[in-house]
Parts: structure tokens; C-alpha cells; sequence
């Protein structure tokens, strides 16, 4: 029997509220704001949110937190649709935008200055920061906190109406100025901003800032549990003001309930939005999803696969407690999850000619190859074979150190799935570089033949010359250097790996992978897990663009569960 998993801190708070009533159904959101793309520790909250809806038979809705018009763009607005959807959490036809309620969160303002509980402000932005004290010091009160009702009400359709700059006045809540808590001092509840908005065009040059409109948007969709990280904790007794002062709900035990969670963070790796602006403004990348970051789109287009993404954020589990995470840990789910799954293909990244002296010229064979020696239900291949082929330059070695039981002169190894071959010598150019290796093969030792005259303790794999396809490889390492950080201490700067990416273009390739499609992922034989990359490879036209997703590899140990 299969042992039960411990139920993470917020499945039993869930449990306990269905067994005592608080709600009877169970409905999570997750709420981006369309500013960036998505990145890995944004899946741990997609995930965790849709798994949740999952577990309770209930509901995951997918919504846009879209108020703020001045960082928003519709490109971040389909990526991040995207991610979702290739992550498997199925909103259904629940999708929203913040800014479908800006009806009802306009009102609420209406309401809460009606109620004496919210105030238009003309300070400035500095100003209003200088009053709100500081974490050992109340706050002062703001001059026109005790405006009159009608003198806010009037001043707030001005604000809404157009006649007020950017920054010349804003809507505060009306709460504790002495608060030990600095977001109850009276925080900002709406901005002026004379924004063309992507979803409500110029309808609105007023827009409600995230703590007030959060809550709002939370209620009106029903959801029973906002889930969200640990920065947010402060911020929970603002949560529950609005939503009561409102009349959506009564006490802060009932729904809408905000729960913290810790983030996902992974070690040397660059998540800032900033700085991956900066890096695909300056080229340093090709886009937000470069594989070598770890948006969700660049671990797409790099290879990852849901399942492998979905394993990962199950490993680093749900706690209250911040923790890092290694990379490592991640390329450990990539392999467990492909390593089965995909066909082994033979691609020789740094290629020189293989020439079988005693093999027929002009003829050709083709030999059965098994797609994947761990997984028979991959089925076999057939890969022609011939007097000329390509291994990889490393299998070949003159004068080679103890232990290396590749080609070197006189040694006989195994072609993979093919036969025995004896190196007699090798040809160089005037630079003294190898140009050719020679050998011959022994007939009667064709794989499956069930040959046992010998054995040999080297087997590599190679290419046909004739039918060889050539291929661009990209080999990937860290963005940035790992031994000095992420971040240069000094002036903030990334500190970024100049050898962050290596392009082969010469690598040569077994005839199959002509039939690789964007996405397609493979094991290239001894050099690690490899995927066709969606945007630069043309398979109509015959060019192929590999990236690595990881190499086969690692030092890395799953912990034991105690």
C-alpha cells in the first residue's frame, strides 16, 4: 500500500474550514500582473492554486490583475495565457481581468467616503510617505483627512472626471495613522493616471490600486482561499478591512481567506523582471524566453516539460519558511521525466570522417536500432550504414591516458548497433589536426547476430557520412557567474558567464531527425537531452536548431524524505 504524503499547512486549514462550515466548495484564482512574463516561481503558485481547486472537486480561476496601465502590455497578457495552458491548469472559460470590476471598485469608494471611511488627499507622493512615520514612529494625520463627505465626494469626481493631473491628488482609506502595522495608515486606494488602459480603452483616468482592488476581485468571483506569498502577510489585515467595510464578508475568519505561502526561489538564477528587460534590451538575450532564464517560455522553448515542472514544484513542497532551491534540482526532474520518454538518437556535435577501409564502396545497409534500450515500447529505427561516417572528435585519441577505451591505434570497440571496428591510424591537415580516422570492421560481429567470439570495452556511436544531416547545436551554462553571485554588490549589475552560450552549427546528424518538429526533445546519444527550438529552426527548409536542455549527468542527490 502506497504511503499517504502529509498534507501541507494549508490543505488542513482548508479541511478544517469545509468540516466547520466556513465555505462549502473550494475556489482558487491566480492573479498576474500583465507586466513580464511568467517565470518558475510563478508556476509553484499556478500550480499549487490549480492543484488545490483540483483536490476539493472545485474551481481555478485564471485572472489579470490589470491596474496598473502604465507596465501593461497585451504581449505579457497572451504569454502568460500560454504558460498556463502549457502547464496544464485548465481555467476552463474562467478568464477575468481586474479590470472587468472597475465598476464595482469605483463604487466601493463611493461607499466607503459615504461611510467617512475614505478621503481624497492633495499631498504629494514624498509627502504622504514623510506622514505615514516609520516602523518605530506613528504617523501623522494628512491634512484633509477630515474633510467633509460632499467635499470628498466632490473632489473624487473631479479626480474621476478628468480634471485633476497625474499626482495631484489621490483617494486614501481611512483607517490608524498610529497603526503598528504601516499598510493601515491610511494607504492610497486610487490614483489619478491618464493612461490609455489595453482593456477599458480611455474610459478611466482613475485606477485602484492592488491592495483595494485585490480584495474586490477576490469577492466578486467568489474565491474562498487567495493564496499568496509571504511579502503579502502584512498586507492580510488590509485584505479583510476592504472586504468588510465593504459588506462582503464579516469577520476575517470567513471567505474570501488570504493565506501566505513561501516563494519558490531557485539559486543563481536572474527572475527580476528589471533585469531581464535590461538583458533583452541590450542584447544579451534574444527575448524573454532565451533559454538560458527560467521564465516558463524560455523552459519551454529550452525543452522542459510540464510533467518535469510539475515534479519539481512538488519536491520543493509548501511551507511558511523561505528557503532556496538548487538548479540542479530542477535539471534532476527534466532527466527523470525524459529519460524514458524519448528516442536515442546518434549526432556527432564536434564530427570527423570515420573511414571503414574494408567495407564495400558504394554499398549501403540498414541496420535495426532500438529507440530507447530502457523503454521497448519506443520501438526501433532503421539507420543506414556505410563505408564513411562521422563519430565525435573526442572518440578518437592517438595517444590515449590509461582507461580510455574509445579508438585510439590498434584498439577494437563497438560501432553502436552496428559492428566491430579495429583503428589502424589516422590522417591530418598541414595544422597537424585530425582529418580521418581509418579502421576496419569484422563482418561476423553485426549487432544481433548473436556474435560472442570477443568482447570489447568500448562502444560509440556514429553517423552515416552520406545521409548525414547537418545540425546547429547550442550547449547552454549558467547566465550568470556562479562562484561570484547573481548580483554584483557594488552597483547592483548582473554578474553575467561569457560563456553562457556555445553554438556548434557544424554537428552532424542521423537522417531521423529530419522529421523533428518545434518542441520535439531527444537524448543525442552520451551528450545530454536535446529539443528542436520553436523559433529558429526551419525543419521546412532543413535547419535544425537544437538546444540542450541538460546534459545526462549530475552530482546532484535527491534528499531521502526522513
Amino acid at each position: 500500500m502506497a504511503e499517504e504524503r502529509s498534507r501541507n499547512f494549508i490543505e488542513q486549514m482548508i479541511d478544517k474550514d469545509l468540516a466547520e462550515g466556513v465555505y462549502d466548495h473550494v475556489c482558487t484564482r491566480f492573479p498576474p500582473e500583465p507586466n513580464g512574463y511568467l517565470h518558475i516561481g510563478h508556476a509553484k503558485s499556478i500550480l499549487l492554486n490549480y492543484g488545490l481547486a483540483k483536490e476539493y472537486g472545485g474551481k481555478f480561476n485564471m485572472r489579470f490583475d490589470d491596474t496598473n496601465p502604465t507596465k501593461e502590455k497585451i504581449e505579457f497578457v497572451e504569454s502568460i495565457k500560454a504558460d498556463i495552458e502549457w502547464l496544464g491548469a485548465d481555467f476552463e472559460d474562467r478568464l477575468f481581468f481586474a479590470s472587468d470590476y472597475f465598476d464595482q471598485m469605483y463604487e466601493g469608494a463611493i461607499k466607503l467616503i459615504n461611510k467617512g471611511k475614505a478621503y481624497v488627499s492633495t499631498l504629494s507622493a514624498d509627502e504622504i510617505k514623510e506622514y505615514r512615520g516609520t516602523l518605530t514612529e506613528p504617523g501623522k494625520n494628512d491634512p484633509g483627512r477630515d474633510r467633509s463627505v460632499e467635499e470628498n465626494l466632490k473632489l473624487f469626481e473631479e479626480m474621476k472626471s478628468g480634471k485633476v493631473e497625474d499626482g495631484a491628488m489621490v483617494l486614501r482609506a481611512k483607517i490608524d495613522m498610529t497603526s503598528p502595522n504601516m499598510n493601515m495608515r491610511d494607504p492610497v486606494i486610487y490614483r489619478v493616471a491618464h493612461m490609455t488602459h489595453h482593456n477599458t480603452g480611455d474610459k478611466w483616468c482613475i485606477y485602484p490600486m492592488y491592495d483595494y482592488a485585490h480584495p474586490i476581485e477576490d469577492a466578486v468571483e467568489g474565491i474562498t482561499n487567495s493564496i499568496c506569498t509571504l511579502e503579502f502577510e502584512d498586507h492580510r489585515p488590509l485584505y479583510d478591512w476592504v472586504l468588510i467595510e465593504l459588506g462582503y464578508k464579516e469577520t476575517p475568519e470567513q471567505a474570501p481567506k488570504q493565506t501566505e505561502f513561501a516563494k519558490l526561489y531557485l539559486t543563481n538564477v536572474v527572475t527580476g523582471k528589471r533585469y531581464i528587460k535590461k538583458l533583452v534590451e541590450e542584447g544579451i538575450v534574444d527575448g524573454w524566453d532565451d533559454p538560458r532564464l527560467v521564465s516558463i517560455a524560455a523552459l519551454r522553448r529550452r525543452g522542459f516539460t510540464p510533467e518535469s515542472i510539475r515534479m519539481f514544484v512538488e519536491l520543493c513542497g509548501v511551507s511558511k519558511a523561505n528557503s532556496s532551491t538548487d538548479y540542479a534540482m530542477l535539471e534532476y526532474c527534466i532527466r527523470e521525466d525524459l529519460k524514458i520518454k524519448r528516442p536515442r538518437m546518434m549526432v556527432a556535435l564536434d564530427p570527423v570522417k570515420l573511414v571503414i577501409d574494408n567495407y564495400p564502396e558504394g554499398q549501403t545497409e540498414m541496420l535495426e536500432v532500438p529507440n530507447n534500450l530502457e523503454n521497448e515500447e519506443l520501438g526501433t529505427r532503421q539507420v543506414p550504414f556505410g563505408r564513411e561516417l562521422y563519430i565525435d572528435r573526442e572518440d578518437f585519441m592517438e595517444e590515449p591516458p590509461k582507461k580510455y577505451f574509445r579508438l585510439f591505434p590498434g584498439n577494437e570497440v563497438r560501432l553502436m548497433s552496428a559492428y566491430f571496428v579495429t583503428c589502424t591510424g589516422c590522417v591530418k591537415d598541414e595544422n597537424g589536426k585530425v582529418i580521418e580516422v581509418h579502421c576496419t570492421y569484422d563482418p561476423e560481429t553485426k549487432s544481433g547476430s548473436g556474435f560472442t567470439g570477443r568482447k570489447v570495452k568500448g562502444t560509440i556511436h556514429w553517423v552515416p557520412a552520406k545521409e548525414a544531416v547537418k545540425v546547429e547545436c547550442r550547449l547552454y551554462e549558467n547566465i550568470v557567474d556562479e562562484e561570484k553571485g547573481v548580483y554584483n554588490k557594488e552597483d547592483g549589475s548582473l554578474n553575467l558567464n561569457p560563456n553562457s552560450l556555445t553554438v556548434l552549427t557544424e554537428c552532424m546528424a542521423e537522417p531521423e531527425l529530419l522529421k523533428a518538429k518545434p518542441y520535439d526533445s531527444f537524448q543525442f546519444v552520451r551528450q545530454g537531452f536535446f529539443c528542436l527550438d520553436c523559433k529558429d529552426s526551419k525543419p521546412e527548409e532543413g535547419k535544425l536548431v537544437f538546444n540542450r536542455i541538460v546534459s545526462l549527468k549530475s552530482s546532484f542527490v535527491l534528499p531521502k524524505s526522513e
